[in-house]
């Protein structure tokens, strides 16, 4: 009985000591280091405008649907990039619900960009990213979106590309991934807000 009280407290005690470490000072010593060392990323990468308002993030993408925008990954979480209901469609490639969609995908985006029936279109531009909130698109997505933007905005091709290359991003420590182009950055500034 000696032996059972006091396995009973030392494990009280290392349950106690554990939530301290744990559920305390564990927490507070990476949120302190993610302050200290990343700021900005550690606050959720918070894109602001000109004038200081918060107008997104520069990690979760936002739903762009105006002729005048460049569009964003086609999303399948929750309504659309509601980041509480992140998620992919869960379709699998043999799935004729994900063939018919990406089918009837790939037809809206060459319809919407002016784009002969043959053109190959970028997976990205018609297919959901396993999060729903990719906020990149590919470099050849901006690219054959561009006509269509420098149409509606009365841009000339060249102004729009220009922006389309300053707002593309390289691959990440220049090896992993794809050349890539944050939707958001790239629509706020043609906007004239960043």
């Amino acid at each position: 009985m000696k032996n059972l009280i006091s396995d009973i407290r030392h494990t009280i005690v290392v349950t106690i000591v554990a939530v301290i470490i744990l559920c305390g000072i564990y927490p507070v010593v990476v949120w302190g280091l993610g302050q200290l060392i990343f700021p900005y990323q550690a606050n959720g990468s918070l894109i602001k405008a000109r004038d200081g308002a918060i107008v997104g993030s520069e990690i979760i993408g936002q739903a762009f649907s105006d002729d005048q925008y460049f569009n964003s990954r086609p999303s399948a979480a929750g309504t659309g990039y509601d980041a509480s209901n992140s998620g992919a469609t869960n379709l699998g490639p043999t799935s004729q619900k994900l063939h018919d969609s990406i089918q009837a995908a790939v037809v809206a985006y060459r319809k919407q960009n002016g784009l002969a029936a043959d053109t190959l279109v970028p997976a990205d531009a018609v297919t959901s990213s396993a999060s729903g909130l990719d906020p990149d698109i590919s470099v050849k997505n901006a690219m054959l979106q561009i006509p269509r933007v420098a149409k509606t905005r009365k841009m000339t091709v060249d102004a729009v590309t220009a922006l389309v290359q300053k707002y593309t991003e390289g691959r990440d420590l220049g090896i992993f991934g794809e050349p890539r182009v944050n939707v958001l950055k790239l629509n706020l500034a043609l906007d004239g807000k960043i």
